[in-house]
Order: structure tokens, then sequence, then C-alpha cells
């Protein structure tokens, strides 16, 4: 239950954290709120792709992949879904050893917002949505760690029992 709690708010965030700004970077008095989605196309359109890149993958696909994962994960438990225990437990390694990526985003904004303090000539705010996506992570990487995964192998376990004749 706190599995799936934590696993919808984290989904919920998620809006905020993408339509929000994340960051302002303002220079020589002008500039506009980023949002996440708008800043990896801004770094591609200024050819650095490889940078846009690792914003898409690390603030945009980690944190769906996670929470698709969660969801996954939770439905084979509560549903008794008929999904090799294995199979269950490569889901539950791969989210549980990606979520602590989407924390690169954070440190990005966060190296940023204190290096480039320069007065009137260039500085950057955190926005609203750094907030948010800093919710993000942290809800799901608590919801992975609520999630218990002896429940796949009890799952398995029962069926194989059911399933057995004399018993």
């Amino acid at each position: 239950m706190l599995t799936w709690a934590l696993t919808i708010t984290g989904a919920l965030l998620l809006i905020p954290a993408n339509i929000l700004p994340v960051m302002t970077v303002i220079y020589l008095g002008s500039g506009e709120p980023s949002t996440i989605i708008g800043g990896a196309l801004e770094l591609y359109h200024n050819g650095l792709w490889g940078i846009a890149l690792i914003v898409f993958v690390a603030s945009i696909a980690v944190p769906v992949m996670k929470l698709v994962g969660l969801v996954i994960l939770c439905l084979t438990v509560q549903l008794r879904l008929n999904v090799a225990p294995r199979q269950a437990m490569r889901i539950y390694r791969v989210v549980n050893a990606i979520g602590r990526w989407s924390l690169l985003d954070l440190f990005m904004i966060s190296i940023l917002v204190a290096l480039v303090d320069m007065g009137a000539i260039a500085e950057v705010e955190a926005g609203t949505g750094s907030t948010a996506f800093a919710t993000v992570v942290v809800v799901t990487m608590f919801a992975v760690r609520a999630f218990d995964p002896r429940l796949i192998w009890d799952m398995y376990e029962s069926k194989v029992t059911e399933s057995e004749p004399g018993r």
C-alpha cells in the first residue's frame, strides 16, 4: 500500500515538475524561465546535443521508466499476474539502480545557482519545477525502498503450491 501511495504521488508530482520552470538563466538583465523539456530542446538547438541527451534521459526518461516499473511491480504482486519471478526481479533491480541518476539534474541546477552569480552580468535562479522534480526523485526512491521484493517470490511459491496436485 505504501509503495502504491508513493508511486501515485510521484506520478502526480511529475506533472508540475515538467510544466513549471526548473530554472531561469538571466544574462545581461534578460532571461526566461525554462522547463526541463524546454531546457533540453534549447541545449539541442544550441548544438549541445550530448548534454541535451543527458538532461532528457536523467530528467524525463528515467523518472517515467521508474514509475512505469513500480506500477508493473505493484500490479504483478497485487493482481498475481503470471510473470516469471526472475523477470520481475530484473525490473525491481533496474528501477532500484536508475533512481539515483535523476539526482544528476538537481545537482546540475544547484551547481549552476552557486557558481553563476555574476551580479548584473549573469544569474541563475532555481524555479518551482525543480522543487517538484526533487520531490518526485525522493518519493520514487522511497517507493522502491517500500516495495518488498520477497512478495514476488511469495506469490510465485503460492502459485506453485496451488498448482501441485495432492496438496
